[in-house]
């Protein structure tokens, strides 16, 4: 998949950013040439100003600024509630119907110096993300330890904005997300890239609504997940449930 320009003006873009895809150039990943940054760059044939990221394994919608006093206007607006962050996500379990999670997090730490520091010793940031389950399913099939398997569709949103913070609070839930290497389970992610050729972390940016930095107008964006993402909401029939 490749990326896609949703909306543009003088002030600013809104882009669909795949799975697999940087945001812009990082030390963690060198090698990766997929940088969103640039491509969008390229594509509008100016210079951007990074307002926000998504994780790399994740995908949506995500907006840059055409001037850095665009980029910080909407940077202050994601700061505040006067934003609207929310994410599709696929987790394990039925998980309940609606919640909120008020759980502090460490800062991840990337690189081998970060590591060397005790967990306990890291300072915890607030975290906080709401969350309401849209869908369920239960497939024939003893992926663990039952006889069959639950899943459910949940509906997310953030409140701070920590990083990897919906993949950790879902393992802090006990309902890990589905094709997350690090906070998920790896039986589980095996059984959907095996059954249903979905090797990717489903985790999606759905909706994006803000104000205009310049006209104060209010936008939002609301960009359905693509792919095999898109495939198994047809396959287990969740597709109403998205608004």
């Amino acid at each position: 998949m490749t990326p896609e320009l949703i909306f543009e003006d003088d002030h600013l873009i809104a882009a669909y950013k795949p799975e697999g895809w940087l945001v812009h150039r990082s030390d963690i990943d060198k090698h990766e040439n997929r940088i969103l940054l640039q491509y969008l760059r390229d594509l509008v044939g100016q210079h951007l100003y990074p307002v926000h990221r998504l994780d790399k394994p994740t995908s949506g919608v995500i907006v840059f600024g055409k001037s850095s006093e665009s980029a910080s206007k909407l940077q202050a607006q994601l700061d505040r509630e006067t934003s609207l962050k929310q994410y599709l996500a696929i987790c394990r379990g039925f998980c309940p119907e609606q919640g909120l999670i008020d759980h502090p997090l460490a800062p991840v730490a990337d690189f081998k110096h970060q590591r060397k520091r005790p967990k306990k010793d890291l300072p915890r940031q607030e975290a906080i993300t709401r969350f309401r389950r849209l869908a369920t399913v239960e497939l024939p099939f003893a992926v663990d330890r039952y006889p069959s398997s639950r899943y459910s569709l949940v509906e997310i949103e953030l409140v701070t904005g920590r990083r990897h913070q919906i993949r950790r609070h879902f393992k802090h839930l006990s309902h890990p997300l589905i094709g997350c290497p690090k906070y998920g389970k790896s039986i589980h992610n095996r059984f959907f890239a095996d059954q249903f050729q979905c090797a990717r972390l489903l985790l999606h940016a759905y909706r994006l609504r803000i104000q205009h930095p310049d006209s104060s107008k209010v936008l939002d964006f609301l960009v359905p997940p693509k792919g095999c993402f898109m495939s198994l909401i047809e396959e287990f029939q969740w597709s109403a449930t998205l608004s």
